[in-house]
């Protein structure tokens, strides 16, 4: 399954990622975006041979070659942010004809979209969380029925949406498979399902969403989002 991407990941997340500072739930879903979206694979190589090229223009103590160099790079920027370096989730490229959940994300869940057991969150839309071991995101899979909008909401931080089937559009924009969609603090939106079929999205947060509704307010502590 071919995608066309035309929202990739920032500098800033890819960057992070290349060290291997970014913790597992960010970096889960900056490793399916790569395993969709060349342009973003190339962009990654540029970065780690810009960082192996810095390296041989420094000493570096103990390591001797490319390889271990680099990871000495790494602890060297993890160590800039006040933490050890994080496990970095390795993406790999999805070629035409695979599954809709590339990996790695098709092994953190155990199988495809219809080899899952949804669970509902009203108004036909579905999640299923995803269990990691990091404590500062939270990760999810989510479906949204054809047509529907997502309850309008702000962000109490950063949220990491990549489509994985469909597509959704936000304002005047429209996201498809492989495009990854960033939001902060100061957005305030209500994504809408595209009309031709049901929307399956990884969703990425670090802080519960703030929504207008009153009623999602109050069911929002039952569903975890």
């Amino acid at each position: 399954m071919t995608a066309h991407v035309h929202h990739h990941v920032s500098d800033e997340l890819l960057l992070d990622y290349a060290s291997g500072t970014l913790a597992e739930g960010w970096s889960i879903a900056v490793a399916t975006h790569l395993a969709l979206c060349p342009s973003c694979r190339d962009r990654l190589s540029f970065m780690e041979h810009a960082g192996g090229q810095l390296l041989e223009a420094v000493e570096v103590e103990g390591p001797s070659s490319e390889t271990d160099s680099w990871q000495a790079m790494k602890g060297k920027l993890a160590a800039e942010k006040g933490k050890p370096a994080a496990k970095t989730t390795q993406a790999r490229v999805t070629s035409p004809g695979d599954a809709v959940l590339p990996e790695p994300l098709r092994s953190y869940l155990g199988a495809d979209v219809d080899g899952l057991k949804w669970r509902a969150l009203g108004r036909g839309a579905y999640h299923i969380p995803i269990k990691t071991g990091d404590t500062e995101s939270q990760v999810r899979l989510l479906k949204i029925p054809a047509g529907k909008p997502v309850p309008e909401h702000s962000h109490g931080g950063r949220e990491l949406t990549l489509v994985l089937k469909g597509a959704f559009t936000d304002g005047s924009t429209v996201f498809r498979r492989g495009d990854l969609e960033e939001a902060d603090e100061t957005l305030t939106h209500q994504p809408v399902a595209t009309p031709d079929e049901d929307c399956i999205c990884l969703a990425v947060t670090d802080a519960p969403l703030k929504f207008k509704s009153l009623i999602v307010r109050l069911v929002q502590p039952v569903l975890g989002i």
